[in-house]
């Protein structure tokens, strides 16, 4: 056997990490059209096939270890937990702490607080609210916006539980939604809810269409971890003009 030396390539910019849901069938794949060469490193979660307040509770006990699966050689930039629903019960600052235990990085951040930063971005007060989920889920998510001073007078849900048949609800579907939830009443703009939803093709055409910033959980969470770790990012809608 013969043994070489060798010389090492210097580290970049620190990268991005993300925590997945292990029922999400989405998020991978719009980091990777939002951010490019900049996409996260991912790990997963364990999770339930059905949403309910228990499960989504359950996975706290997970978060810490599935971030230390995260490559270890470096610091990150920024890591996210992908998680709407999951954030607001649980809570943004255990999330937080349980991502730091697991994995060194600069920031972490998830759906809820980077929707809160999106709306202090574009001076937003008042959503129409479109979620996938049933009433409990849903209205814990909708109290965590209002303790920010976030409010969603206009609410409508598919009223889905089933994670595998929440990323196959279709575009016309989110837009018809969309729309109804806007037709409600007076509001800043929308808010299209949860990782596992298909929403990065519907929004640049009903922000044409409705004259509102159009927000989704993915769309706000990349461009919240872009900017922490300061990163570029492209994709649609006026939050990342």
């Amino acid at each position: 056997m013969s043994t070489y030396s060798y010389t090492s390539t210097p580290d970049g910019s620190p990268p991005l990490g993300l925590v997945v849901l292990q029922s999400d069938e989405t998020i991978e794949h719009d980091m990777r059209r939002l951010l490019g060469a900049n996409a996260p490193y991912v790990s997963r979660v364990p999770s339930a096939p059905v949403v309910t307040a228990q499960t989504l509770q359950s996975m706290e006990a997970h978060i810490a270890a599935s971030a230390a699966l995260l490559p270890a050689a470096q610091a990150f930039g920024a890591v996210g937990y992908g998680c709407t629903s999951g954030t607001a019960q649980i809570g943004a600052a255990r999330i937080e702490a349980l991502v730091k235990t697991g994995i060194t990085t600069a920031h972490v951040t998830n759906p809820l607080s980077a929707l809160v930063a999106a709306c202090t971005e574009l001076s937003l007060k008042r959503l129409a609210f479109v979620s996938p989920y049933v009433a409990e889920v849903s209205d814990t998510l909708r109290s965590a916006l209002r303790a920010q001073n976030i409010e969603s007078p206009s609410f409508g849900s598919f009223d889905e539980a089933q994670e595998e048949k929440v990323v196959r609800i279709d575009n016309a579907s989110i837009s018809k939604a969309a729309r109804g939830v806007y037709a409600q009443g007076p509001v800043d703009g929308i808010f299209l809810s949860c990782t596992n939803l298909r929403t990065l093709d519907v929004i640049a055409p009903l922000e044409e269409e409705l004259g509102v910033p159009v927000l989704s959980s993915n769309l706000v969470l990349g461009w919240h971890m872009a900017k922490l770790a300061g990163v570029g990012i492209t994709g649609p809608g006026r939050l990342l003009a």
